[in-house]
C-alpha cells in the first residue's frame, strides 16, 4: 500500500467517526493526562504539539496551562471537531492544523512538547515521524508518546496485530517496547522514562467506534474463541469478546 492509499484508508476510517471518538470514554479518560498536565505545569508560554490529535482529548487536557497548542491530525473531520469543542469549552489557545506524522509543516526547534496519544500503530513510518519529532522540539524539548504495544512473544503478537486489522483496516502496527525504544533512539531523542499500564476494551463500544463491519466483528470473535489458554490469559478475553492490552508511556528529550 502507497502513502498515499494509506493515508486516504485513515481518513475515511476515522472521518466518519470523529465525533464518537470525542465521546469515547477510552479515549477520554486516563491515568497519563496527569502526567502530561504535571509536565506542562509553571510553563505557561509553552508551545505544544499535539501529534494525531483525534478527537483533541490531549489539547483539552493541556491547553488551559500553556500559551499554544496545536491539534494535527491526517483528518479534516476529526480537528473541525476538536475546533468546535475547543470553542465550547473556552480554550482559544488550540489551533488546528492538518497533515501526516511523517511530514510536519513546522518550523524546526518550534515546540516545547510533543504529545501524542493513541496515533502512531496508525502511522505509516514511525521513524520518519519520530525524525520529525526530534526536528521541531526545542531543544531540551520533552516528548511523550502513548500507545498499545505488542507484546514481546510472536504469538500473542500475532494475535494482537490480527483482531486490530480485523477491526480498523487504517492500522499499521502496535509496537513492542523494546521497538520503540529503538525507534526513539534511532531518531535522536533521549529516552527518559517508560512505563506500562493496562488498558480494557469493551467489545461492543470498541468496534461501534469504528463502524467495524459485521463479517469482521465476526472473524474477530471467531479468532478469540479459537486461541489457546496462552492468547486467552494474557489478553484477559472475556465471554463477550472484551479484552485488556498494555499501553506503553514513553518520555523522551531532545
Amino acid at each position: 500500500m502507497t502513502d498515499k492509499s494509506h493515508a486516504q484508508v485513515v481518513q475515511v476510517q476515522f472521518g466518519e467517526q470523529a465525533s464518537a471518538y470525542l465521546n469515547s470514554n477510552v479515549h477520554a479518560q486516563g491515568a497519563e493526562f496527569a502526567q502530561l498536565q504535571a509536565s506542562v505545569a509553571k510553563q505557561g508560554a509553552a508551545r505544544v504539539l499535539d501529534l494525531g490529535c483525534g478527537a483533541g482529548h490531549v489539547s483539552f487536557h493541556v491547553a488551559p496551562l500553556v500559551g499554544e497548542v496545536v491539534a494535527y491530525d491526517l483528518s479534516a473531520q476529526m480537528l473541525a471537531v476538536v475546533a468546535a469543542a475547543a470553542g465550547e469549552r473556552g480554550l482559544a489557545n488550540i489551533r488546528t492544523e492538518q497533515g501526516a506524522a511523517e511530514r510536519l509543516p513546522f518550523a524546526d526547534a518550534s515546540f516545547d512538547f510533543v504529545f501524542s496519544r493513541y496515533s502512531a500503530h496508525h502511522w505509516s513510518d514511525v521513524g520518519l515521524a519520530l525524525r520529525e519529532v526530534r526536528r521541531v522540539l526545542k531543544s531540551g524539548g520533552v516528548a511523550a508518546f502513548i500507545d498499545v504495544i505488542a507484546p514481546g512473544s510472536p504469538l500473542l503478537d500475532s494475535h494482537l496485530q490480527a483482531v486490530e486489522l480485523l477491526r480498523d483496516t487504517s492500522h499499521v502496527r502496535d509496537y513492542s517496547a523494546a521497538e520503540w525504544l529503538r525507534l526513539v533512539g534511532d531518531a535522536g531523542l533521549q529516552v527518559t522514562s517508560h512505563a506500562r499500564q493496562r488498558l480494557h476494551l469493551e467489545f461492543t463500544s470498541w468496534v461501534e467506534r469504528m463502524r467495524t463491519p459485521e463479517v469482521f466483528r465476526a472473524a474477530i470473535r471467531a479468532l478469540q474463541g479459537a486461541v489457546g489458554e496462552e492468547v486467552r490469559e494474557y489478553f484477559e478475553i472475556a465471554a463477550d469478546g472484551s479484552f485488556s492490552t498494555d499501553v506503553l508511556v514513553l518520555w523522551a528529550e531532545r
